[in-house]
This record gives C-alpha cells, structure tokens and sequence, in this order.
C-alpha cells in the first residue's frame, strides 16, 4: 500500500512538472553590473618589457539578454547576451605600438562582448528543475587607450587600438523554481582552455516573477557575476591575466 502511494505521488509530482514545461517562451532581461577589476597586461618582447595594471576601482555596466525556445527539437534553442566592461590602471614600459616616456601614465580599455548561445533543454522544468547545454561564441570588441606615449619616436597625447574576437566556449545552465513560490534560482556557467589560456564567465542569481499580468510576466533577478580572461597571444609576447566580479541587478520580462 505504501508503495503504491508512494508510486502515485512521484507520479502525480512528474505530471504537474510536464504541464508545467514550456513548449515555447521568450525571455528577455537587463540591469546593471557592479563590476571590480583586478589584474594586468604584460608585454614582453627581448628587452622591451611593458605593464598594464588594473586600479581596482568599481564601475558599473550595462548588460541585456534574449532568450527564445520553440518546439521544434531538432534545431537548438537560442540565448542572446551583452554586457559592457571597462577598466582603467596605470601603464608602464614598452608595448608593440608605443613606448611610455616617464615613468609612469594611464590607460583605459573597453571590452564590449556579444555572446552568440545556441544550447539545448536536457531537462526542461522536470521536478521543477531545468538544465541546458550548449555552445558559447563570445564575441569580443576591445578597445584600448593610453595617454601621453610616443609612438614611432613620435609624441601623441593618446594613443587608441582596437580589435575583435571571438572566443567559443562550453555552455551549461541550471535552473530551480521553488514550489508554491514565484522564486527561481539560476546558475550558469561558459568555459574554455586550450593552449595556456583560459576564459571563463560565472553567475548565479535569484528571481522573482510577478503573476499578475497573464501574458507578459515581469520579475527582477539580483546575482553575482565572475568573468576571467587569462589570455595570451599566438607569439606569447602579450598576456592578459585580468578578471571582474561583482553584483548585479535588473528587470526581466517573460513572455
């Protein structure tokens, strides 16, 4: 008897979760990141040695996400990303392009970053738990500026470069609705390394939906984020070793 009870429940609990998945959704998301640097840039080439350093100093940045599942199971669901992060330290020595003529100057540089993640519904609100998997491509437009260097023997009070890459990593995320809550809480995770280099980018996070309106749900979400970049280039003479974390919150719509 206790058996069969017990199938009964287990049963009943599947059923409500499978009524509970969604055949298709739209999500979309943005706030603000509390982000704090830390780390360097490292030029090495001979003698000519030069070094970015971080002043650790928070900034806030943008950021935004798209999400769209369909029912179609053959083609892969899609997650849109952006987020905006920006530091600015104090920068010695020799680089490729330029030379600081004192001791020391400051620099700043941007990475704007455009996640492309195509990914697939393992569970899919089973037990009030979902888990997807995918592939990241981020998408990385990095801009660099330095003040008051020489470039070619040549004075200029700023110096700007600029470049774009893109960066395929391993996509898993993981997600939990408390029962008889409107609470989610979410994790994701994007990572790579190969060659020496790695990059990585973390977040956890809670949410809460508001169920009043039947079609459009509105719901906030607060979490914490971690990206490092220890990165170096195909000749090993530039090494990027620099990481940002923080809190971050913003409004969300589910469709």
């Amino acid at each position: 008897m206790k058996k069969t009870i017990l199938k009964t429940a287990l049963l009943g609990s599947l059923m409500v979760s499978a009524a509970n998945a969604d055949i298709a959704r739209v999500e979309l998301g943005g706030g603000i990141w509390q982000q704090t640097p830390n780390g360097t840039i490292t030029y090495t080439d001979g003698s000519a040695t030069g070094t970015y350093t971080s002043d650790k100093k928070e900034d806030n940045g943008a950021y935004a996400w798209l999400l769209i599942k369909h029912p179609i199971p053959i083609i892969p669901n899609l997650r849109l990303e952006y987020a905006d992060i920006k530091d600015k330290g104090v920068v010695t020595g020799d680089f490729k392009d330029f030379t600081v003529p004192g001791a020391t100057t400051t620099a700043r540089f941007e990475m704007k970053q455009y996640d492309i993640i195509p990914y697939y519904n393992i569970l899919d609100n089973t037990m009030w738990t979902t888990i997807d998997l995918g592939i990241d491509v981020k998408v990385v437009d990095a801009t660099y500026e330095a003040d008051n260097v020489t470039v070619g023997g040549v004075p200029t009070s700023n110096y700007t470069d600029s470049d774009t890459v893109a960066i395929p990593l391993v996509y898993a995320r993981a997600r939990v609705e408390i029962p008889a809550t409107n609470i989610g809480l979410e994790a994701d995770g994007k990572y790579i390394t190969y060659d020496g280099s790695t990059v990585y980018d973390f977040r956890a996070k809670v949410d809460y939906t508001f169920d009043f309106v039947p079609v459009v749900q509105p719901a906030i979400e607060v979490g914490y984020r971690v990206q490092k970049f220890d990165v170096k280039s195909d000749d090993d003479k530039t090494k990027l070793n620099i990481d940002f974390s923080g809190v971050y919150a913003g409004l969300m719509l589910r469709f």
